[in-house]
């Protein structure tokens, strides 16, 4: 196996620690697999690097000598989180240069990362949301409600700037906090239910398949900090009568589906007594051996570098999205 992979971590966004870490995962997973790759980092200060160094003087030098390296690849593996990443600003600059991508194109990646239009979205085909509402940044005033609430930014990852606010005194500051992410803000009402992630993987045959369901436990709101201290439980397979099971597989799949999604995608629900309640998409999941979708596709018998090699597997394959030519019809 000779075939070439650009392999791109890091970005400008809060998540570029996670993005490094998940980055580095899928290069060793693919260099032990025989795969010839190049890694690349986007660094906080947006400027391009390799493992020799910086790619240019300024961020567009950079860009554009990271381009040209992308140009010559079999496939690019984008592995950024977040904004400028997983919002499919990469998949965008890949498609440009007509290069097979890993993971969802770019419509599928903009409303997966934007949490009100994929409320939208799962509210059009059927799959319950929790209540909430949309705020800007400039309009933040006296906002009021009658129960507890969720604030998060509309466009983050790895709950960045999400608050649980149970004390009417606490909006305002929760807020603000959300608005250091970004300038559209989402307030909903608490559902109360089992935490549960489903992990759906699109192979290079078109067909595609959810692996064993997640469940998270923690002692309050799975936050920032609960995510990356080792202090939430993993439960996977998840304990779940086949109603259950087979409710979350079909919400999982049809929001995919919905979506557009390509790769790998993680649907989170919460699982109350009336069913799957949607609570985000994620269209580039963390990636490392020890991160949620990876343990969900091991529990089906999946390793880790197996997962990793289908991905680029499925970048590759002819069945994969196509350009449309002048003068004919797109496939």
């Amino acid at each position: 196996m000779n075939q070439h992979v650009v392999v791109i971590g890091g970005g400008e966004n809060a998540e570029h620690d996670v993005s490094v870490a998940s980055a580095d995962g899928v290069v060793q997973a693919l260099r032990n697999r025989g795969w010839a790759v190049d890694a690349l980092t986007i660094g906080r200060d947006g400027i391009w690097r390799s493992e020799s160094g910086p790619l240019g003087l300024g961020i567009a030098d950079s860009v554009a000598a990271a381009a040209a390296l992308m140009g010559r690849a079999d496939a690019v593996f984008p592995v950024v989180h977040g904004e400028l990443g997983e919002d499919g600003a990469l998949t965008a600059l890949c498609a440009l240069a007509h290069v097979p991508v890993v993971g969802s194109g770019l419509r599928a990646g903009a409303i997966g990362m934007d949490k009100w239009a994929t409320k939208l979205v799962a509210q059009a085909i059927g799959i319950r949301t929790a209540q909430g509402r949309l705020v800007s940044a400039s309009d933040i005033g006296d906002e009021e409600f009658e129960r507890p609430v969720v604030v998060k930014p509309v466009s983050a990852g790895s709950s960045f700037g999400v608050s649980l606010v149970q004390d009417a005194g606490d909006l305002r500051h929760a807020l603000h906090t959300a608005a250091e992410f970004d300038r559209r803000i989402l307030i909903e009402e608490v559902v109360h239910g089992r935490e549960i992630d489903v992990a759906v993987l699109r192979e290079a045959d078109g067909t595609r398949w959810a692996a064993p369901p997640l469940e998270i436990r923690t002692s309050g709101l799975f936050d920032t900090e609960t995510k990356y201290d080792g202090s939430a439980q993993f439960t996977v397979p998840a304990v779940l009568d086949a109603v259950e099971h087979a409710a979350l597989v079909q919400a999982a799949l049809a929001m995919f589906d919905a979506l557009g999604c390509s790769g790998v995608a993680r649907i989170d629900f919460f699982l109350t007594a009336d069913g799957p309640v949607l609570n985000e998409v994620n269209t580039m999941p963390g990636m490392t051996a020890a991160s949620q979708v990876p343990r969900m596709f091991a529990a089906a018998g999946v390793g880790y570098e197996e997962l990793v090699e289908r991905l680029v597997a499925g970048a590759l394959a002819p069945t994969g999205r196509r350009i449309p030519v002048a003068g004919g019809a797109g496939i």
